[in-house]
């Protein structure tokens, strides 16, 4: 079950997260445990840091981290099993396992009756139309998302033009349509990802270009193994990129799905249709008489009209617009990946283009050697067939060696020069 933690980690938590001092009120405990833990920034001493936090928490078995934010802004750290979340969220068991470590490399946002499971990169929480339940808060990867929450819950409403337009006036009062607590943590969600991934990706750029061009002008070990860094990084980078954007892309594919995603809208009307189904079961003895008919099927029809209002409504303009925003954006970021990419491609054509060339110029280099070695070899012959003991009269002959070498080696000179007039016919060697 659910058990809160000492002071110590969200006084260290506090300070990590935000540069104002700001105290809330202390939120409803869950399941009728002990009250919860004071989030307020002075509850510590400026000394205390992540080796006191971390000897503060003793997680039994099956327990894990989580941070809790409501509308309000109020907020708090549990450490609950699953029971607790389950619970809490109603949410089922295997929901939590898609937060778990084995699909961590996953993207998911998924709707449930009461409940969003979001699991982007890094971001691992659950929504409800009142609060979100942040998973492992204490992660360097996610204090900018909790640090982004901070900053915008409570939440304020988001004013649409067109409604203005349709009611006839410019006032906010009177035109606001709020858009639903869980689409603006949905929302601030995504732009800490996209922030993210946009971020590591001017890194990439930053580092990849200077890099390539070096290794298109010297082709080393070192600068090769750069490239190769740089090639993983961007391999890695990619996928995280397009994993989100396929499950932004699923969800724009399927209004049914977008329209389970609001969870206001479904507390509201399930409210709605709760309160009528009480009144009319409070009503349901009537007077006797010729009204009686009349009653029921104005009841009737009463009660059609809301469970239509509640099973048909459709629209979802205000989820499809926030989603397509950050489709837009993460598209840009993969054209952005992909660009570097094609350079590194381009680099890699132009690097192999060179060692093709290289490698030309030594296949040329030792078929003249080869044509040189068998004019002189030719040479060799002829001076092997003379060192025989063999009894010749050009022995006996005077001033005859000196010629003799010398129209040897001229005759050897002049067939190396024919095999290399014969090869650069042929187009063997570059004229």
């Amino acid at each position: 079950m659910g058990k809160r933690l000492g002071k110590k980690p969200i006084a260290f938590l506090l300070r990590k997260l935000r540069p104002t001092k700001r105290s809330h009120s202390p939120p409803q405990p869950i399941s009728g445990r002990p009250s919860p833990i004071d989030t307020s920034a002075e509850a510590t001493t400026p000394g205390s840091g992540a080796a006191a936090a971390a000897k503060g928490i003793k997680k039994k078995a099956g327990q894990r981290l989580w941070m809790r934010f409501d509308r309000a802004g109020q907020s708090e750290i549990l450490e609950c099993d699953k029971s607790v979340i389950i619970k809490r969220a109603a949410i089922p068991a295997r929901d939590l396992r898609i937060l778990g470590p084995v699909f961590s490399q996953s993207s998911n946002i998924l709707a449930r009756e009461k409940a969003i499971v979001v699991n982007l990169e890094y971001i691992r929480a659950i929504v409800t139309a009142e609060e979100i339940l942040i998973l492992d808060p204490l992660c360097q990867e996610v204090l900018p998302f909790i640090d982004q929450l901070r900053q915008h819950v409570p939440l304020k409403p988001t004013i649409r033009a067109d409604d203005r337009e349709n009611q006839g006036t410019d006032a906010p009062s009177q035109a606001e349509r709020e858009l639903p607590f869980e689409f603006q943590v949905l929302e601030i969600a995504l732009e800490v990802v996209c922030s993210s991934l946009g971020s590591s990706v001017t890194d990439l750029e930053r580092d990849a270009y200077p890099v390539l061009d070096e290794l298109a002008k010297n082709v080393s070990t070192k600068n090769l193994e750069r490239v190769r860094s740089l090639k993983s990084i961007l391999t890695r980078l990619f996928a995280c990129v397009q994993k989100v954007r396929d499950e932004i892309e699923h969800l724009l594919d399927d209004n049914e799905d977008m329209s389970d995603l609001y969870l206001t809208r479904k507390q509201i009307q399930n409210q709605q249709f709760e309160a009528l189904m009480a009144s009319v079961t409070s009503n349901s003895i009537v007077p006797a008489g010729a009204n009686i008919g009349r009653l029921n099927s104005n009841r009737y029809q009463r009660s059609v009209s809301i469970a239509t209002s509640v099973y048909s409504d459709n629209d979802v303009e205000d989820l499809e617009m926030l989603l397509e925003a950050y489709f837009m954006q993460l598209d840009g970021i993969r054209n952005r990946i992909l660009s570097v990419r094609e350079y590194i491609d381009d680099t890699e054509d132009y690097v192999n283009i060179q060692l093709d060339n290289q490698r030309n110029e030594l296949i040329q280099l030792q078929l003249i050697l080869t044509m040189a070695s068998f004019a002189i070899s030719l040479s060799m012959l002829i001076c092997g067939a003379f060192s025989m003991n063999i009894k010749v009269s050009l022995y006996n002959t005077t001033n005859l060696f000196g010629p003799f070498v010398g129209g040897t080696l001229v005759g050897c000179f002049v067939i190396f020069l024919i095999i290399l007039a014969y090869a650069r016919w042929n187009k063997l060697l570059d004229p």
